[in-house]
């Protein structure tokens, strides 16, 4: 009796099965075929929706007092339209030739002075062995934060009239002053710019070298090689793409330096950005100030974009 029912409920199973998988496999008609509506899709904001509002905030924040420094260096004193004279009247002055002569030559002699500087302490940091090096190479990066006008008010400390070295000086000599007044000269900006913009060198030196192949130096001293010759022919030519890109930016810095030379308080040292400040604040001549303000930023534009140049090509 069990038997049977068994039999009997596996029959109905399998008839069960089959007319299941019969309707699964017979053609369908092309009613039943059609897909159902898609679902509704959200339309998608274009690209250009969301740079609006970043390129609305570079526009109001930088584009537009930049036009506005660029219309009132063509605009005359007499407000008569758009004129070339304040052009004229700023390059025929002796004031405007003599600020760039010093800003060119004080630029040169900071990157050139930056670049050998630069070159030794990233030398010795990166291949010479000593305690605390590691914690001398993590203080250039803090260095890089540090104010410019800082570095100048330490070497006024130092230095300055009433510093500390004309106070041993005088306490020793019973001297009247001390014999240091050189901060107040070209030659003190040049320290202070030296000393201040030296750690933007040695920071794309420090990377290179972190990156150049130690066995190179290794068969070089093998083959009796000094180190003069190591560094001239193994050393130097690994290291001068970032020599080349930190040097182009300290000059664009050193162009553009306002800080130091304003804090050192340099005796006939005006450069041009010292000179746009004696225009608009001290002279209230702000055509003659746009002018000047209009050369600065297009020195500085054309030697930055051979900075990214130059970054570029040696992957910084």
């Amino acid at each position: 009796m069990t038997t049977a029912a068994t039999a009997a409920t596996t029959a109905r199973t399998a008839t069960t099965a089959t007319a299941a998988t019969a309707e699964a496999t017979a053609p369908r008609s092309p009613v039943e075929q059609a897909p159902g509506p898609a679902p509704a899709r959200s339309r998608s904001v274009p690209t250009w929706v969301w740079a609006l509002p970043p390129v609305a905030v570079l526009a109001l924040a930088f584009l537009y007092p930049l036009a506005l420094v660029v219309q009132q260096s063509v605009t005359p004193d007499d407000g008569g339209g758009v004129s070339l004279e304040p052009y004229a009247d700023v390059f025929a002055s002796e004031v405007f030739r003599s600020a760039l002569t010093t800003t060119v030559w004080l630029a040169v002699g900071s990157t050139a002075g930056c670049l050998v500087l630069g070159f030794v302490l990233a030398l010795v940091i990166a291949f010479v062995p000593f305690p605390g090096g590691k914690a001398v190479a993590r203080f250039v990066d803090v260095f890089l934060s540090f104010p410019s006008f800082l570095i100048t008010l330490a070497l006024l400390f130092v230095y300055g009239s009433v510093g500390m070295a004309n106070g041993l000086w005088t306490d020793v000599t019973g001297a009247a002053e001390g014999p240091f007044h050189f901060l107040t000269t070209p030659w003190g900006v040049l320290l202070a710019e030296i000393t201040y913009f030296t750690p933007f060198v040695m920071r794309p030196l420090l990377a290179a070298f972190s990156q150049l192949d130690t066995s190179q130096l290794e068969v070089a001293s093998s083959l009796g090689a000094g180190p003069a010759r190591i560094i001239r022919q193994v050393i130097l030519p690994e290291a001068l793409p970032a020599l080349a890109a930190g040097g182009s930016l300290v000059l664009v810095m050193c162009l553009n330096e306002f800080g130091i030379v304003l804090f050192t308080g340099a005796k006939g040292v005006t450069t041009l950005p010292m000179l746009v400040y004696s225009k608009a604040i001290l002279e209230s001549d702000y055509p003659a100030a746009c002018v000047v303000a209009v050369v600065n930023i297009a020195i500085s534009v054309g030697l930055y974009s051979l900075y990214r140049v130059v970054s570029r090509r040696a992957g910084a």
